[in-house]
């Protein structure tokens, strides 16, 4: 399915009869309806960073809804589509905490290599419509990730921006992790605790307390 360790790691969830039912089912609208995003990019945050490379979890939501936006992970839109809002926020307060100056696109591919899963609870969505691929079943596997990381030896931080993305911290229970939690950066919430809440500069005092190699959010 992905390519890397994740198969092995999620292996239980890849042979079951339930999932192998749902995904089939998801398949199946994309024949029928305008599906995001392409069916290739599904998993494409598993593939872009592997189990043993994940150093940092940034939860979404769903994919964005509109045309040309969604490529497989969370907050990120390709090059060459206009950055949302929520993402120029994510770049604002970036700048604040680090003084990185924002890009001119919006693809954070660049983070995803560097060990940074860009993981959205639910991988798929319809056109214009936010939010109608969830409770069909993709939670059950991005909460198992989750719990999958909870396992890791080495510490991971997860940043979980807005009550939505709060929910999965349940699922963290290894003291060796870190959870960073603020507002969500959408502009109806970054007033509200996400601006000024330092993500980035607290990731990476983590990472180099740890040992661990920090993550240049300028890729």
């Amino acid at each position: 399915m992905i390519g890397n360790d994740w198969d092995e790691k999620l292996k239980v969830i890849w042979d079951s009869p339930g999932f192998h039912k749902f995904y089939q089912s998801i398949l199946k609208l994309y024949q029928t309806k305008e599906i995001f995003p392409p069916k290739d990019y599904i998993f494409r945050a598993l593939e872009l960073t592997s189990f043993k490379d994940t150093k940092v979890v940034i939860m979404g939501q769903d994919p964005y809804h509109g045309v040309g936006e969604a490529h497989g992970l969370s907050f990120s839109v390709p090059k060459g589509i206009k950055i949302p809002p929520s993402l120029q926020n994510v770049y604002k307060e970036l700048e604040d905490d680090l003084g990185i100056k924002p890009k001119g696109d919006g693809d954070l591919t660049g983070w995803a290599k560097e060990g940074v899963l860009l993981l959205n609870a639910v991988l798929t969505v319809e056109k214009d419509h936010a939010a109608s691929h969830r409770n069909l079943g993709w939670e059950l596997l991005t909460d198992y990730i989750i719990k999958i990381l909870n396992t890791k030896d080495e510490p991971v931080v997860f940043i979980l921006w807005g009550n939505f993305a709060k929910q999965k911290a349940k699922y963290i229970t290894n003291p060796k992790h870190y959870i960073i939690t603020s507002a969500h950066p959408s502009p109806l919430s970054a007033y509200s605790g996400f601006f000024g809440s330092k993500p980035f500069s607290k990731t990476n005092n983590y990472l180099k307390e740890h040992h661990i190699k920090e993550i240049n959010w300028q890729a």
